[in-house]
């Protein structure tokens, strides 16, 4: 019996999509992470989940390159630890030497001999990127600005950022005998995600705009990124010829931040979309779960050996927050480790034990448990009745 055309094209049909089908089912497994699929043209890139440092997507992020004027967040960092530490103080009179005054490139044209306090040269350098600014601050607070720097490449030893050395405060292209700075996405990420625990850092990178020496100039922030993405407000951006255009750039939604770093973009519009796609892409694929928070009391008590009392109360020793993709929040295991009984006397603060977030086989985050009391020990007739 003939087959009609109509039963022919609906056999065809049939057939290609089971082709299509067993292709899909032979092809490589799903990647672990959405952000994986993303794709970017410019030369380096990565997101990070700025509570818990893991890494939602990354491209060549261990790739050398230059930062441009990205490197004066580690000048802020370096300062406002300074700051926190009481050996400076943000009134203090900052001098302008002659060495900063002829520093070229982005600057609030600084002249000799001008007197300015060290918050206001922090908001040139942060906001308008002033290089003249680093420069006086670097020299105020080390001494010159090669004894800065030395203080800038052992703080990055100090966080890791194996990829980084520095030869500069403010970033610009080397002159002549002089060496170009080095970092890579993933130190830029971890630099920016110790300068978001500053809030007055945040104030400062989060100013669109500013009057300087007395309303006489204006700074205006380089991050034109800031009035276009909800909840950005920071860090610092970069260019040079050699750099192209970066940013090291944060923005908090619901109680979950994010960090994204783009390194090599061709222009500012590039640059602008592919911070904005990392950031977007952060804030709806992923999802930040609160676990522990520091001080808080676990519902169960440790049993104490001879003490005072019978068992002891535990608490969290700081807080614990993963990132997750949204439908995996529910599949984080939370879990206690801790010995079935201590023996007396135990003090307040002491780690007791652990607490481990999973999701499957990955660890995604620990956190210590503490004794929450003193339990001193017993007497020897309280314990022998």
């Amino acid at each position: 019996m003939a087959t009609s055309p109509t039963r022919t094209k609906k056999k065809t049909a049939a057939c290609t999509a089971l082709f299509c089908l067993l292709l899909l089912l032979l092809l490589p497994g799903q990647p672990a992470r959405a952000a994986e699929t993303f794709q970017s043209p410019v030369t380096a890139a990565l997101l990070m989940d700025a509570a818990s440092g893991e890494v939602l997507y990354e491209l060549n992020s261990h790739a050398q390159h230059p930062p441009a004027s990205m490197v004066k967040m580690m000048v802020a960092l370096i300062v406002m630890e300074k700051v926190r530490e009481g050996s400076l103080k943000l009134e203090e009179p900052i001098t302008v030497s002659a060495r900063a005054a002829k520093i070229g490139g982005s600057q609030v044209y600084l002249k000799q001999g001008e007197v300015f306090a060290l918050e206001e040269l922090m908001k040139a350098m942060m906001i308008h990127s002033a290089n003249d600014a680093a420069t006086a601050i670097a020299e105020t607070v080390a001494g010159s600005v090669e004894a800065f720097v030395d203080l800038m490449n052992l703080k990055a030893k100090e966080l890791g950022m194996n990829d980084t050395v520095f030869h500069s405060v403010h970033g610009l292209p080397p002159g002549k005998g002089q060496e170009m700075d080095l970092s890579s996405a993933y130190d830029l990420a971890l630099l920016g995600r110790q300068l978001v625990q500053d809030p007055k850092i945040l104030e400062w990178t989060s100013t669109v705009e500013e009057p300087f020496r007395g309303g006489q100039f204006t700074l205006r922030n380089t991050n034109k990124i800031l009035t276009r993405f909800r909840g950005m407000d920071g860090i610092k951006t970069g260019y040079i010829r050699e750099a192209g255009f970066c940013i090291t750039a944060t923005a908090a939604r619901d109680g979950t931040r994010m960090i994204a770093v783009v390194l090599g973009a061709k222009n500012d519009a590039m640059r602008t979309a592919e911070t904005t796609r990392l950031l977007s892409l952060g804030f709806n694929t992923y999802k930040t779960v609160t676990l522990a928070t520091a001080g808080q009391v676990l519902a169960k008590r440790l049993k104490v050996k001879k003490g005072k009392s019978p068992d002891v109360g535990l608490k969290y020793a700081s807080d614990l927050r993963v990132s997750v993709k949204n439908d995996q929040a529910s599949q984080v295991v939370f879990a206690d480790e801790l010995p079935e009984q201590v023996e007396a006397p135990v003090q307040e603060g002491t780690p007791l034990g652990k607490a481990t977030a999973r999701l499957g086989d990955r660890v995604l985050g620990q956190v210590d448990i503490l004794a929450a009391e003193t339990i001193e020990k017993a007497s020897f007739w309280k314990r022998l009745f």
